[in-house]
């Protein structure tokens, strides 16, 4: 079967825009219903957010560990249907400690649509030679961002429950699944060339010294992952306890999609006339400036723009992280990806617990949305820092062994 590059690229659109964008994001719009309802603490709140993202963590391990290695669009499929079914048994409980586990099976879900999904779509589009549809792929994250918001501010409106809003979305995202194993044929493009031994020889190098920018990369990711999740998880509860603007509240959600879509191509686009890591640390810095804003700017005008700096910055960041990493290491970028993948997934697990037990010591999350600006400007500061370590010759850029 021949491979048509807008098919796969559509493909892996709807496939994580039902995975990521609504299988792992939707808890936000919801969460606010979910807190009324079942008096849910901001702690509590965290902690079950937190079970999705340490799930993304142990989801991200296993397929860097070669466990989902076979088969990758079986698994694909498996995982579009594992996301699919944990979104709608959402709706079943308000038990914190189900909730907890249902989220944490749904984070692994989604890691693994992200993992595989990505990588049979981007190597074929490579492979083709239209890597530049790409771009469409990781869209599909801001597109079901925007689905959600739509689905749930709708039922809102019809004054349907959040047990509704759960299983509208999860409907949403069955039906996605026919749809990716149509789009993505499980035909496979010819293998790579393999690894010639030079090649060989300066991958076994990087497995045994890491570089220094590498590291400082890899932190900044970190911080990255903590900084973002705060606002991303919270921001419609914000508007929620605000009485002067929560009639924001069905469109913020959306504006974080809408913001999410072209960030890609606008980001790498700006990567290569200032660098990729010089763009990483302005897209850190601005999106510190986002989350302030989100509570420094208690009005509709700054919470727009929190939430459209917020989706901008989400999966640009993702990209160049990835690309500066691959420019970073000779042969393959495997374990670069699997060291910031894991840097990335302890900051996002940490940042919601975190912020829900300080909104319940201080009535407010201004502390927690600082903390994390101050550590997104630090994480500029850190690529940076990469950046000119680049510029040295690579055997001054090692760690000492």
């Amino acid at each position: 079967m021949q491979l048509k590059p807008p098919r796969l690229a559509l493909g892996g659109f709807i496939a994580m825009a039902a995975a990521m964008g609504i299988g792992r994001f939707v808890y936000t719009p919801i969460l606010p219903e979910m807190m009324a309802a079942g008096g849910w603490s901001g702690s509590t709140a965290g902690l079950v957010a937190s079970a999705n993202y340490l799930g993304y963590l142990a989801g991200a391990v296993a397929t860097a560990a070669g466990c989902f290695s076979k088969d990758l669009r079986h698994w694909l499929l498996v995982a579009l249907v594992v996301s699919a079914t944990t979104t709608a048994a959402m709706a079943a409980t308000d038990m914190p400690g189900v909730a907890a586990v249902i989220r944490f099976i749904s984070g692994c879900a989604s890691a693994l649509v992200f993992v595989c999904c990505s990588t049979l779509v981007l190597q074929r589009l490579e492979a083709i030679g239209d890597s530049r549809l790409s771009a469409i792929h990781f869209a599909g994250i801001g597109a079901g961002i925007l689905v959600s918001a739509v689905v749930v501010s709708l039922i809102a409106q019809w004054h349907g429950s959040w047990r509704t809003m759960w299983l509208a979305s999860a409907a949403v995202a069955f039906i996605v699944v026919p749809l990716a194993g149509w789009l993505i044929p499980p035909s496979l493009v010819p293998a790579s060339p393999s690894v010639a031994p030079g090649d060989s020889v300066r991958e076994s190098d990087s497995r045994q010294r890491i570089n220094t920018p590498l590291m400082l990369l890899t932190i900044a990711y970190g911080l990255f992952g903590f900084g973002y999740v705060i606002t991303a998880t919270f921001i419609v509860t914000i508007v929620r306890n605000d009485a002067g603007i929560s009639g924001l509240e069905p469109w913020i959600w959306g504006v974080v999609g809408v913001a999410a879509m072209p960030s890609i191509a606008l980001w790498t686009g700006l990567a290569k006339r200032i660098g990729v890591l010089p763009a990483y640390a302005a897209a850190s810095f601005i999106l510190g400036l986002g989350v302030m804003a989100s509570v420094e700017w208690p009005s509709a005008l700054g919470l727009l723009i929190a939430a459209a700096i917020l989706g901008s910055a989400l999966m640009g960041l993702t990209s160049l992280a990835f690309m500066a990493a691959r420019q970073m290491v000779s042969g393959s970028p495997q374990r670069p990806i699997g060291l910031l993948t894991a840097s990335f997934a302890v900051g996002q697990t940490l940042g919601p617990a975190v912020a829900g037990y300080m909104v319940d010591q201080l009535g407010s999350f201004r502390a927690p949305s600082l903390i994390a600006a101050g550590l997104l400007a630090f994480a500029a500061l850190l690529a940076l820092a990469a950046a000119r370590l680049m510029r040295k010759k690579p055997e001054e850029r090692m760690l000492p062994r």
